[in-house]
């Protein structure tokens, strides 16, 4: 694994757990930062860099800070 890949699965997993805190489904949180729900599904999973518009976008549905998506200490 690639130190990109890592830090996209990091991401990921971290976005995941935000959601979940919220009780979010994907496609809630997809309509919430004007996503399509299969790219949450990928970000989620590591399988797509995101761009920081987009890390905005979820940052602000999850009612976050842009920088605590980068917390990666749980």
């Amino acid at each position: 694994m690639n130190k990109n890949t890592n830090i996209m699965l990091k991401l990921g997993n971290k976005i995941r757990i935000e959601r979940k805190k919220l009780k979010l489904s994907q496609e809630k949180l997809a309509e919430l930062a004007d996503l399509n729900k299969n790219f949450i599904g990928m970000i989620e999973r590591g399988e797509t860099n995101v761009t920081v518009k987009n890390l905005e976008n979820i940052a602000i549905a999850l009612g976050i800070d842009i920088k605590n998506l980068f917390n990666f200490t749980l």
